[in-house]
C-alpha cells in the first residue's frame, strides 16, 4: 500500500514529492527504481495502530509476527525472508542486533515522533550492507514540532493503560523534540502482562551555521513470555529487554557535493528466565554494544550522481550463554546514477565491499534500471547479490533442545525484480514480480522426527518467487477526502519440500497476503478507519482479521476509539502464541 492520508487544513502529500533519504543518492519517490512503500505522518496519526508493529501489519508483503498486544515482541519479515534478514534503520542508522533478529523491532520508535516510514523491498545489501537480505525499513523522525505540547492517554481491554507526553520547542538557533511514554497491561492470557517504557530525544543545534543533530532513544520492556519459545505448560517464561541509541550527525553541502558524517552507539540487553519466579532454574543474560562511524556522500556532475560511503563499526557481546565475543566490521559503498535518453532512462550500478574480522572480505554488486514511459508511468528492474552473516545465537547458543554451530557460513542470494509504477492524480499503484535464489540459508534442523535437539545448519538452495500489487485511490464525498488503499502479495518457495517435519524457523511464510484500508470522513470533526487483513500461510493456516478506529476532534482534543480483531478470530502469527480476541482501546489526545 502506498499510504496517503488527507487533511483539508494542510497541503496534501503527493508521494512523488517525498525525498527518499535512506540512501546515499537522495531521490524523489517517483524517480526511484526500486519497490518502495511510504507511510506518512498523517496516515500514522489517523490509523488504528498504536505502535510500529501494528502499523506495518497493514502492508502487504511485510509479515509482522506478533506475540501479543502493545508491540511487546514481534518479528519482522519481508518477502518470505527470516527475522534476521530484514534491516531496521532509524534516520539511516543501522539497528542490526548481533545477538538475534528477534530484537529488531525493540528499536522501533513511538509513532508520535515519526515523520514517515520508508519500506524498501528486495535485496538491499548493495545499499545498506549486512542484514538487508530481503529488504530494509527506515524510520524517519520528525525534524521539528515547533512550539508544541501533546498528551496521550489510553485505556482498554486486558487492563491496557498507555500514556505519553511529547514536547517540541523551537529556539533561535536550536530545536528540541522530547517524548516519554509508558505502556502497561495485565495481559490477555496467563503470563502475558507487560510494562514498557520508551524515551526519545532529538535536538538540532547551531542551526544558523553548521547544524549538528543529536538523536537519543531508550526503550525498556518487561513482559511475560508464555510459550514464546517452549510448549511446556509448567514453564512461566519471562523476558526483559533494553534498547538504546545515541547518534550525532551533521551535513556539509556545496552546490555539487553533500557529505553526511555520523557517529553512533547502540546498546541492547536481554534477560530471559525460563521460570519467572525462579531465576536460578534457567537464566540467560546478553548485553550487546555496537559503536560505529559512517560517512555517506553524493557528488553531482554532468554525467550523473555518484554516491559513496564508508561504515566502520565494532560489535561486542557479553553473555552467560554465548560468551564474550567481538568483531570489527567495515563497509565501503559505491554507486552511480546515469541518466540517458533525455533523462527518461536511469541506470544505477553499484557495489558494497564488506570486511568482517571473523568472515573476511565479501563483495556484493547490483544494478537498478528504470525507464519513464510517460509522466505517470515508470517501469523498473533491479538485480543484485545479498548476504547475511550468522548472529551470535546462530553460532554459539546452547540449551537442552537447541544448539548453535560455530562453523556456519554466511547466507547468500541472487535476487531479481521487475515492476511498474503508475501515478496520476488521485490514483497511484505498482506491480512487482520478484525471484530470489538463496544458498546456505541458516535454519535449525533436527536429523529426524525422533530427535528433540535442533541444531543450526546451512540448508540447501532455496528458490523464492512471487509478485505484489499495491494501489491507493483518493476521492471526495461531500467535500471530504476519502482514501482506499489495497495491497496483495503472493509468495512461493520450496522450503516445505525440503524441511517440512524437521525445520524450526523456515516454515510458515505468507503465501497469500491481502490488506485493505478505508479511511473515511463524512463529517467535519470525525474520521473513521477500517482495516482488513487476510493471511494464508504455506502450512495451510488461514485467517481474516478486521480492525477499526474512530477519531473525534473537538478543538484541541482528539477522542479515539480503536477496536482490534472485531470478529474474534482465533489465529497464531508466531510459534505457539495465540493472538488476542476482540479488544478495544479508548484514548484522549491533547495538543497545543
Amino acid at each position: 500500500m502506498q499510504f496517503q492520508a488527507q487533511d483539508e487544513n494542510s497541503k496534501r502529500d503527493t508521494l512523488k514529492e517525498v525525498i527518499i533519504t535512506s540512501t546515499r543518492i537522495e531521490l524523489p519517490f517517483k524517480k526511484d527504481s526500486r519497490t518502495m512503500i511510504i507511510i506518512n505522518a498523517a496516515t500514522i496519526k489517523n490509523s488504528a495502530a498504536t505502535n510500529v508493529a501494528d502499523l506495518l501489519q497493514q502492508v502487504a508483503g511485510v509479515d509482522i509476527r506478533r506475540r501479543g498486544t502493545g508491540g511487546g515482541q514481534a518479528d519482522l519479515y519481508i518477502r518470505g525472508g527470516g527475522f534476521d534478514q530484514t534491516l531496521l534503520l532509524i534516520d539511516g542508522i543501522k539497528m542490526d542486533d548481533a545477538q538475534t533478529g528477534h530484537h529488531t523491532l525493540n528499536a522501533a520508535l513511538p509513532i508520535e515522533v515519526i515523520e514517515r516510514i520508508e519500506i524498501i523491498k528486495g535485496p538491499a545489501a548493495r545499499v545498506f550492507g549486512q542484514n538487508a537480505f530481503t529488504g530494509a525499513i527506515n524510520i524517519v523522525t520528525k525534524k521539528s514540532l515547533e512550539d508544541t505540547v501533546s498528551l496521550n492517554a489510553e485505556t482498554g481491554s486486558f487492563g491496557q493503560i498507555n500514556s505519553s507526553v511529547t514536547v517540541g520547542k523551537e529556539f533561535s538557533n536550536r530545536s528540541i523534540i522530547a517524548h516519554a511514554g509508558i505502556l502497561t497491561s495485565d495481559g490477555y492470557r496467563n503470563n502475558s502482562d507487560y510494562n514498557n517504557a520508551n524515551y526519545f530525544l532529538k535536538g538540532t543545534f547551531n542551526k544558523k551555521n553548521q547544524p549538528i543533530e543529536l538523536l537519543a532513544t531508550f526503550f525498556d520492556k518487561k513482559f511475560g513470555a508464555e510459550n514464546f519459545y517452549t510448549t511446556n505448560p509448567t514453564f512461566n517464561e519471562y523476558e526483559e529487554t533494553q534498547n538504546s541509541l545515541v547518534g550525532v550527525s551533521t551535513t556539509f553541502q556545496t552546490e555539487k557535493l553533500k557529505i553526511k558524517p555520523r557517529v553512533y552507539w547502540r546498546r541492547g540487553q536481554d534477560i530471559f528466565l525460563l521460570r519467572r519466579n525462579n531465576p536460578a532454574f534457567y537464566r540467560n543474560l546478553h548485553i550487546t554494544n555496537k559503536v560505529g562511524f559512517e560517512t555517506n556522500a553524493s557528488y553531482t556532475s554532468n554525467i550523473g550522481i555518484t554516491g559513496f560511503g564508508i561504515d566502520i563499526s565494532r560489535v561486542s557481546i557479553s553473555s552467560n550463554n554465548l560468551g564474550k565475543r567481538d568483531r570489527m566490521m567495515a563497509n565501503l559503498f559505491l554507486e552511480h546514477r546515469f541518466q540517458l535518453l533525455d533523462a527518461k532512462l536511469d541506470i544505477t550500478p553499484g557495489v558494497a565491499i564488506t570486511y568482517f574480522s571473523d568472515f573476511k572480505f565479501q563483495a556484493f554488486p547490483g544494478i537498478d534500471v528504470g525507464y519513464q514511459v510517460s509522466e505517470n508511468v515508470k517501469i523498473y528492474g533491479n538485480l543484485g547479490t545479498t548476504y547475511r552473516i550468522p548472529t551470535y545465537t546462530d553460532l554459539y547458543y546452547a540449551d537442552p533442545v537447541t544448539i548453535g554451530n560455530p562453523n556456519l557460513q554466511p547466507e547468500e542470494a541472487f535476487s531479481q525484480e521487475i515492476g511498474v509504477k503508475f501515478n496520476r492524480g488521485n490514483f497511484s499503484g505498482s506491480v512487482a514480480f520478484f525471484n530470489r535464489d538463496a544458498t546456505n540459508l541458516i535454519d535449525y534442523i533436527r536429523p529426524n522426527t525422533n530427535e528433540t535437539v535442533f541444531s543450526a545448519n546451512n540448508i540447501t538452495e532455496v528458490n523464492t518467487q512471487g509478485f505484489e500489487f499495491d494501489a491507493n485511490y483518493n476521492f471526495k464525498i461531500s467535500d471530504f477526502y476519502q482514501t482506499l488503499a489495497i495491497g496483495y502479495s503472493f509468495l512461493e518457495d520450496d522450503i516445505l519440500d525440503q524441511n517440512k517435519d524437521l525445520s524450526r524457523y523456515s516454515l510458515n511464510t505468507l503465501r497469500h497476503h491481502f490488506t485493505t484500508r478505508f479511511s473515511s470522513k463524512f463529517f467535519k470533526n470525525v474520521t473513521q478507519n477500517i482495516i482488513y487483513k487476510h493471511a494464508e500461510r504455506t502450512t495451510g493456516q488461514s485467517y481474516n482479521v478486521w480492525d477499526a478506529s474512530v477519531i473525534f476532534n473537538v478543538s484541541k482534543f482528539d477522542i479515539t476509539f480503536t477496536a482490534n480483531n472485531i470478529f474474534n478470530t482465533n489465529y497464531i502469527e508466531s510459534g505457539f502464541v495465540p493472538m488476542p480476541g476482540s479488544n478495544i482501546l479508548l484514548g484522549l489526545r491533547f495538543g497545543m
